[in-house]
């Protein structure tokens, strides 16, 4: 007799944990469009809706054609560069076999900087241009098949050609480097 008590506790058991799973289950899904709320509209919003005041917009009047604040913000927005390709440099790299072999292979670098015009010091990129591809085929010189492989290697080779650039022309103009192509063979 105490075992046909004992299974007919387990249906009510069983509905109490299928009830808390759906209260769960809503929370859960409460939360989740809470969140994607406040991601959506941001926090100011979603706090308006809650307490039915008037969320704080931010109303920019526009500058004045022509005005300085327009000007200001239209070399904002540009991002004002001039591109300085460099010519085309094929330097010899060291590579290592699969025996452990070392080997001798081509690297062919096409390059352009990016430089401010703006910037103090723009002037002398140009003019030092033999300096910097100097620079910069000493440093490919060193460098191994395996140091340029993956992001981290194309990453590696960007810094120091623009670390190289601002150091020879003595300036912050330049401000990023450009590969249009780098082949290995």
């Amino acid at each position: 007799m105490a075992e046909s008590d004992s299974s007919s506790d387990q249906p009510p058991k069983r509905k109490k944990r299928l009830a808390l799973f759906a209260v769960l289950g809503v929370l859960l899904f409460a939360l989740a469009g809470a969140g994607g709320a406040v991601l959506a509209l941001g926090p100011d919003r979603v706090m308006a809706l809650l307490t039915g005041g008037e969320a704080a917009e931010e109303e920019a009047t526009p500058p004045e054609p022509g005005s300085p604040e327009d000007i200001a913000a239209r070399k904002a927005k540009q991002a004002l560069v001039e591109v300085m390709p460099l010519d085309e440099m094929i330097v010899n790299i060291t590579a290592i076999t699969a025996t452990g072999r070392r080997t001798s292979r081509f690297l062919k670098l096409n390059v352009a900087l990016a430089v401010d015009p703006e910037a103090e010091g723009a002037e002398r990129v140009a003019d030092r241009e033999p300096y910097l591809r100097d620079s910069v085929q000493d440093f490919l010189r060193h460098l191994t098949e395996d140091d340029l492989q993956g992001s981290a290697g194309l990453a590696l080779l960007k810094t120091e050609i623009l670390r190289r650039a601002r150091e020879v022309t003595d300036s912050e103009a330049p401000r990023e480097v450009l590969l249009s192509d780098l082949v290995i063979q």
